[in-house]
């Protein structure tokens, strides 16, 4: 999991930063229920925020006018955001997919990831179920989702759909490849439910804010804080499982010795879980003989890895922590 500070200015974007945060993630909260910065914000923001840190965009609540999107998305593009973020609230699916469509189109060329977006609380006001999120964002080629909320009531994300049910939205989307990003209303209270679920990203603002009120401003010592937090369950130095998700001991599978084929290793190193789990695919559906070895960068995401074994009938041969944190997972096809 990696951490996502929405800023809606410069001074934001830099407090942000000194934060520890992965992505800055530029909004106007003043606009409808969320809308876009200026342009000329936006590249302020992109032209400050330093290699390996994401400078993204989000167009909020988007209209239901194909040409306005696109034209929106192709200059998030062309400023070189990292990625733009594409919210549909009281959208028909359809058109939802059109919009989709467009934009990808707009982004040929750039190396900006179009991200879909449904709210969590759609619901409230008649919109696009949130649910359908994974199959939207499979269907227009989205490199990635987001789930969030527009309610400012004081309930969260969790508050309209269920741990179980985002786990599953997560886990479906990281097989296929396609990056996964949490927000709404999260807090340091959320952050277990979060680490069990794993996304990619896990975006925040008001907890990161003076005071933990939104409206305060960004500041970079609550930013540390939620950053800190977020790194103890990753390392495995808060243990979010309680023991009680799969896991396989030292030693080999009684099957092991029956097994002819090759040796391969995917090192996740720098790679997202979803990169992981969809080589993991790639690789067994193409080679179903050789045994693989996984290096994975964080604990968190040792869970999935073993989920996608089981569900795919493999076997886990051995797993072993190294020195420096990674872990090592030996699977059998």
């Amino acid at each position: 999991m990696i951490l996502m500070v929405s800023v809606q200015n410069l001074d934001e974007a830099l407090q942000a930063l000194k934060g520890g945060a992965d992505i800055v993630d530029v909004k106007n909260l003043q606009e409808a229920l969320v809308g876009s910065a200026s342009p000329w914000v936006v590249r302020q923001v992109r032209e400050a925020i330093p290699e390996p840190h994401h400078a993204s965009v989000t167009l909020g609540v988007v209209p239901n006018q194909v040409g306005t999107v696109a034209m929106a998305v192709y200059a998030a593009g062309q400023i070189g955001a990292t990625s733009v973020k594409v919210g549909f609230m009281n959208h028909e699916y359809e058109l939802a997919k059109e919009i989709l469509h467009a934009s990808k189109e707009a982004l040929a060329g750039t190396d900006t990831k179009l991200i879909g977006s449904l709210f969590a609380d759609n619901i409230l006001y008649e919109g696009l179920e949130p649910r359908l999120m994974v199959k939207l964002a499979q269907e227009t080629e989205c490199d990635g989702w987001l789930i969030d909320t527009l309610t400012k009531d004081g309930r969260n994300l969790f508050d309209f759909i269920p741990e179980p049910e985002l786990k599953g939205m997560v886990f479906e989307s990281k097989k296929m490849g396609m990056s996964t990003a949490l927000s709404g209303h999260l807090k340091l209270d959320n952050l277990d439910e979060l680490a069990r679920i794993n996304p990619d990203i896990v975006g925040v603002r008001g907890a990161v804010c003076s005071k933990g009120d939104r409206s305060d401003g960004v500041h970079w010592e609550a930013v540390e804080q939620f950053k800190q937090q977020l790194e103890m369950r990753q390392s495995g130095e808060i243990n979010v499982h309680d023991g009680t998700h799969p896991n396989t001991p030292n030693g080999t599978n009684k099957n092991s010795g029956d097994h002819v084929g090759g040796w391969v290793v995917i090192d996740g190193t720098g790679k997202t879980c979803a990169s992981i789990l969809s080589e993991l695919t790639d690789q067994v559906f193409g080679d179903p003989e050789s045994f693989v070895e996984v290096i994975m960068p964080d604990v968190l995401s040792t869970y999935d890895v073993v989920v996608w074994a089981e569900d795919g009938d493999h076997s886990i041969v051995t797993q072993r922590k190294d020195s420096d944190g990674a872990v090592r997972i030996l699977i059998q096809p």
